[in-house]
């Protein structure tokens, strides 16, 4: 899958990277130290749905959805428990 998304900070790719490996290692995936995304494919093997290294332009919404939907999420719900964190050391 080629990345068409857009980081408001393009800097900050790398942490993001990091931050998807460690979050997504932590829910029990085996996750590639050089390439945390990888472990997309992963989460697609588990939902029955076939992800090809390139062109998936034939997933539907809802299939890319399944595969996006629990490694983002995890991401969030983990970057909010650091920004509480912070919060209650200031």
């Amino acid at each position: 899958m080629t990345r068409n998304n857009k980081i408001l900070v393009p800097n900050a790719r790398k942490e993001l990277d990091q931050l998807k490996g460690r979050v997504m290692e932590a829910k029990g995936y085996e996750v590639n130290a050089s390439d945390p995304d990888a472990v997309k494919y992963e989460v697609a093997d588990e939902q029955g749905i076939h992800l090809k290294k390139k062109n998936n332009g034939q997933l539907t919404s809802e299939q890319a959805g399944k595969i996006g939907g629990p490694i983002g999420g995890n991401m969030v719900k983990e970057m909010i428990k650091m920004a509480q964190e912070q919060i209650t050391r200031k």
